[in-house]
């Protein structure tokens, strides 16, 4: 049965994205990039909310048209352009990027069908609003985040709306060199 993970960056008091939803404060190099990339390799269907959706297809097709883009640039933009997507809204009544599935309710009976195909995991990268959601109606199998090394102050968190206690185990952490934490829970059942 495939798992559903939650991968999100944030920072030290627990903000995914600063107020504007902007990440200039990740301190992404060459050993998170090889973090993310591992993570990338187990799964089969990247799963995202409406906000991170949008940025999502309005960002990585332009990648596969841009001859000075990277190889790595490249190579996620191909992964992420053929990889089938899931994407939650209640408000987007369509998606028009390749290989994108829309699900607009019956959440817990759509996530539950999702984890019984056969295959890689889901992950959702990023989307706090959809990851509040997905905590709250116990649907999350594991946590794998980043701490970075900042605090905000103020942002957009997966967490402040939570209203369900979830036990977790921790199953590695790593520190990075740039002072990232590298932490991977799995939810006790």
């Amino acid at each position: 049965m495939r798992k559903l993970i939650l991968f999100m960056h944030m920072s030290l008091d627990g903000f995914a994205a600063d107020p504007n939803h902007g990440l200039d404060f990740l301190t992404y190099d060459k050993e998170l990039e090889q973090y993310a990339d591992e993570l990338i390799k187990t799964v089969g269907s990247p799963v995202y909310g409406r906000t991170t959706y949008q940025l999502m297809e309005s960002y990585w097709p332009t990648v596969l048209n841009k001859p000075d883009a990277g190889k790595h640039a490249r190579e996620h933009a191909q992964w992420v352009d053929a990889v089938p997507k899931i994407v939650f809204s209640k408000t987007l009544t369509e998606v028009t990027w390749n290989n994108t599935r829309l699900i607009k309710d019956n959440i817990v009976e759509e996530v539950t069908k999702l984890k019984q195909q056969p295959g890689k995991d889901l992950a959702i990268f990023g989307s706090p609003g959809l990851a509040t959601s997905l905590m709250n109606l116990g649907l999350i199998d594991e946590y794998k985040l980043t701490v970075h090394p900042i605090i905000l102050g103020s942002g957009i968190s997966a967490f402040t709306n939570n209203t369900v206690t979830s036990k977790l185990k921790l199953v590695d952490s790593k520190t990075l060199k740039s002072g990232v934490v590298t932490l991977h829970y799995t939810t006790v059942r």
